[in-house]
């Protein structure tokens, strides 16, 4: 079942109807990457708008201001530092997407809380926690072979 899915459907619908924006003359150029620059030249065609050249990005373009910040599976994406971050969402809207500066002994007990509490964690992969004896006896037998 998807939360929000009438809202990710109206986000869906708009976006079909979007232009491709495209970087200016990257059609022209190896070295120009597609991926969208704003056109800046005083001469330029694209930022006088001609026609017959593509469109610039402008605001009317943006998708339902509902469907913003929906992660695709429905939920509110919502980035958590420590635990008492994640006790702050409801279980039935958001989802938990840990921050890459957390380290592994506190996401695993994030991921734990998430799990016991029912929210979902987008980036949630349980870390391998390896002790120090384990460490220990898995270089032992690597150099007995």
């Amino acid at each position: 079942m998807v939360i929000n899915g009438d809202l990710l459907d109206q986000r869906k619908k708009v976006s079909e109807h979007r232009p491709k924006f495209k970087r200016q003359e990257s059609w022209r150029y190896k070295r120009l990457a597609e991926n969208w620059r704003k056109p800046k030249g005083i001469d330029n065609k694209m930022r006088l708008q001609v026609s017959g050249v593509p469109a610039l990005v402008k605001i009317g373009y943006g998708g339902p201001k509902a469907a913003r910040g929906l992660h695709p599976s429905g939920y509110v994406d919502n980035l958590i530092h420590n635990v008492n971050e994640l006790l702050k969402l409801n279980k039935d809207k958001d989802a938990a997407r840990i921050a890459h500066t957390v380290g592994k002994k506190k996401r695993l007990e994030i991921i734990l809380k998430a799990e016991s509490i029912g929210i979902k964690v987008l980036n949630g992969k349980k870390p391998e926690l390896k002790t120090s004896k384990a460490k220990v006896a898995e270089s032992e037998q690597e150099q007995n072979k």
